[in-house]
């Protein structure tokens, strides 16, 4: 291996990026958990040459934009039982899973190859805290409800609480993903609703604006 693909104490340069950026946001990782978010890495490139899984093809893009923005919620994480609502490829469920192996994590998605996808993922990095639900976020209803759900590709939060809302426990709360402060979502969202926090997060290596949105039964 050549001095431009190691660092410090012989790491590879890519588990550095990976340890850095989560310590960044506060995060402190095992040698253990940064060889699994890079396994998801390599399992999403692999994946995504052959169907399109996401619109980022190189590997730093989505350790930026898929990981580590992902890892941005961990601050914000409510309670033990989490739902990821909208899961597409994993995320932010499956990096939030992975640091989290105390808590149980519920990962929707109504998209088949997707869902799919999460799972055979799930399976080998051996997540034993991870549900995959294969269907749509209004038609499921599980048997015990969740202290935090999550989404980052909801085009609204209306949208965010008619479709996912009763998911949530009471005291639980919504956590949405946002670039910029999203104040005209949040003037019409419904009465029985309540923003509790706009929270600015910086993505490291990014400079693209993002927020993380808490709603609340009002």
């Amino acid at each position: 291996m050549t001095a431009d693909n190691t660092g410090s104490g012989g790491l590879p340069l890519k588990r550095r990026q990976v340890l850095a950026g989560a310590a960044a946001l506060g995060v402190a990782l095992s040698q253990a958990q940064a060889h699994a978010l890079q396994k998801l890495i390599d399992e999403v490139e692999s994946t995504n040459a052959k169907f399109n899984l996401t619109a980022i093809r190189d590997r730093l893009g989505m350790l930026q934009k898929h990981v580590l923005d992902s890892l941005t919620l961990q601050r914000f994480l409510h309670g033990k039982r989490i739902a990821d609502v909208g899961t597409g490829p994993g995320f932010p469920g499956l990096p939030l899973a992975i640091v989290n192996p105390d808590r149980h994590f519920a990962l929707i998605e109504s998209v088949a190859k997707k869902a799919r996808f999460v799972q055979m993922t799930t399976e080998a990095l051996e997540c034993a805290n991870v549900e995959v639900v294969h269907n749509r976020a209004e038609s499921f209803h599980p048997a015990q409800l969740f202290d935090t759900v999550t989404a980052r590709a909801l085009s609204s939060l209306a949208d965010f609480v008619a479709y996912a809302g009763h998911l949530c426990a009471p005291g639980g709360r919504l956590l949405a993903m946002k670039g910029k402060s999203p104040d005209a979502e949040i003037a019409v969202l419904p009465k029985r609703w309540r923003v509790r926090a706009v929270n600015r997060v910086k993505v490291p290596g990014l400079e693209d604006e993002r927020h993380i949105v808490e709603i609340v039964h009002s």
